[in-house]
């Protein structure tokens, strides 16, 4: 089975390098219009619940079913949501959260690990589900943290977390032929369908 593991196109907070996590972003009207349709229409799309990844699903998959997943959305950075890095340069909390390699507490958000189990499990649930069923491919479009937690976790050559986030409107295209075996995933390429 083929998995497409994809992100969202821009927003205003990519252009001003904010972190969005919960918040409700819509796409920028840049962002939108530098999306474009993918050259597959699965029947059906699974996707964040968040508004940047339902709209860019709609561009992408225009005539496919879109099946929100709440596990799906973006890691919850509480406090910082809403601010730049450069903002909260002298912010204790951030500057806390950074010195500990961003993987600890937020104030009112997510940890990493918290993060990535509630997103990992989401995903091995959708694998498990399409392959009992049966299906060749498995399209999923959410966050550059969602595509990130699942990358680390299962895809082949291993990686740290950072190194797997894929760019605005694209991401993998992964086999899954041996997820059953071992729970791996091996890369076939890497996508984009958005305009630089």
């Amino acid at each position: 089975m083929i998995i497409d593991l994809l992100r969202h196109g821009a927003t205003p907070y990519t252009k001003d390098g904010r972190y969005q996590g919960s918040h409700n972003v819509p796409l920028s009207e840049e962002g939108r219009a530098s999306l474009h349709k993918a050259e597959f229409e699965p029947d059906v799309v699974y996707c964040s619940p968040l508004r940047r990844a339902l709209e860019s699903a709609t561009i992408l998959f225009p005539n496919s079913r879109l099946q929100p997943v709440q596990d799906l959305r973006e890691m919850n950075f509480g406090i910082f949501e809403g601010r730049s890095p450069a903002q909260m340069e002298h912010d204790p909390d951030y500057r806390a959260w950074v010195e500990g390699g961003c993987t600890g507490y937020i104030p009112e958000g997510d940890t990493k690990d918290a993060f990535q189990a509630r997103a990992t499990k989401a995903f091995a649930a959708l694998v498990d589900q399409a392959l009992a069923e049966g299906r060749e491919r498995l399209t999923i479009l959410a966050h550059g943290g969602i595509q990130m937690a699942i990358m680390e976790k299962y895809a082949l050559p291993r990686k740290p977390f950072w190194d797997w986030c894929g760019p605005l409107g694209g991401g993998y295209v992964l086999d899954a032929e041996r997820w059953t075996e071992d729970h791996t995933l091996t890369i076939l390429r890497r996508v984009r369908y958005a305009s630089e």
